[in-house]
C-alpha cells in the first residue's frame, strides 16, 4: 500500500447525509443519500492507497451532526487505519474547551469548525476559547476555505481579513485550510507566504482541478505547506487523485502532498 494520507474524510451516518444543505454537493457528485458502510470507506481508502484516514466529527449550530464519540468509536475499532478529528459547540464555550482536551486526551489529532454552517467568520470571539485549547494540546485546528457547494453563504470562508486577523492573534496556532480557498487564492497564497503555521489541505477537489497558482506553489516554495484531502464521501481519494501525475510535481513535492506534510502538521506515526 502506498504511504497516502487523507486530512479530510467523514463516515457519516445517515442523519447527516439527510442535510438539506448536502442537496447541492450531491447532485453535482452523483453521491447517494445513503450513508457508506465502514467496509465501503476502507475499500475507497485502498483503492488510491490510503493508508491513514483523518475522520472528521461535525457540530453545527443545531447540535451534532457527526459526534466525537462517533468517531472515536471507529478509530477504536480501526487504529491502523483511522484518526479523530474533534468538533465541537460554539455556543458553550467552556464545554468546547473540555471537549477539545477531552478528545486529544482520546487520541484525536485536530479540531475542525466549519464556519459556513455556523455562518460565523473565524475571528468572532466565539472560535478563541478553542483556539486557545489548540494550542495548549498543541493539535492544529482544520477548518474551511473558500466558496460554499452547499447553498449557505460563501463569506465565512474568506481568508482575509477573517483567518489573517486569527493567525496574528494566535502565532502558535497551526491551522489547515480546507477545500482550497477558491476564488480567494491571491488572499490564500498571502496567508501562506505571511504564516509559517497555515497550511491549505486539497479536499473536494480532484487535484487535476486545482487553481494553477496553488500547483506552482506546491511545486515550489509551498511544497511543505499543502496537504491531500479528499471529503470523502463526496470525492472518493480515487477520483481525487486520478491524474496526479499531471500536476508535474516531482517525487520529493509530490510525497510530502501525499503524506509527508499530514504526518508532520497532524503528529502521525510513520
Amino acid at each position: 500500500m502506498a504511504d497516502v494520507v487523507d486530512v479530510w474524510m467523514q463516515q457519516p451516518n445517515q442523519h447527516f447525509m439527510n442535510q438539506p444543505w448536502l442537496e447541492p454537493l450531491l447532485r453535482w457528485t452523483g453521491v447517494s443519500r445513503r450513508a457508506p458502510q465502514v467496509p465501503a470507506t476502507l475499500g475507497a481508502m485502498d483503492e488510491a492507497g490510503v493508508r491513514v484516514a483523518l475522520l472528521s466529527a461535525w457540530y453545527g449550530p443545531h447540535g451534532p451532526l457527526i459526534t466525537n464519540d462517533e468517531v472515536a468509536e471507529l478509530v477504536s475499532a480501526h487504529p491502523d487505519r483511522f484518526a479523530g478529528v474533534a468538533s465541537v459547540d460554539l455556543t458553550d464555550q467552556v464545554r468546547a474547551v473540555r471537549e477539545v482536551r477531552r478528545c486529544v486526551r482520546h487520541g484525536f489529532v485536530g479540531v475542525r469548525v466549519v464556519p459556513w454552517l455556523w455562518n460565523l467568520p473565524p475571528n468572532d470571539r466565539r472560535y478563541y476559547p478553542v483556539y486557545v485549547a489548540c494550542v495548549e494540546e498543541d493539535v492544529p485546528f482544520c477548518t474551511q476555505i473558500g466558496h460554499t457547494g452547499p447553498l449557505c453563504p460563501s463569506e465565512p470562508g474568506r481568508p482575509i481579513p477573517y483567518l489573517d486577523e486569527v493567525l496574528l492573534d494566535f502565532p502558535e496556532l497551526v491551522v489547515v485550510g480546507g477545500h482550497v480557498g477558491y476564488p480567494w487564492m491571491s488572499e490564500v497564497l498571502s496567508l501562506a507566504t505571511k504564516y509559517p503555521n497555515f497550511h491549505v489541505d486539497t479536499s473536494a477537489y480532484a487535484v487535476h482541478r486545482l487553481p494553477a497558482e496553488l500547483v506552482e506553489f506546491m511545486r515550489g516554495r509551498g511544497r511543505e505547506r499543502v496537504l491531500f484531502g479528499s471529503n470523502y464521501p463526496m470525492l472518493s481519494p480515487a477520483q481525487a487523485l486520478k491524474r496526479l501525475p499531471d500536476l508535474g510535481l516531482g517525487p520529493t513535492a509530490t510525497e510530502l502532498f501525499l503524506a509527508g506534510n499530514a504526518r508532520r502538521v497532524f503528529a502521525l506515526p510513520n
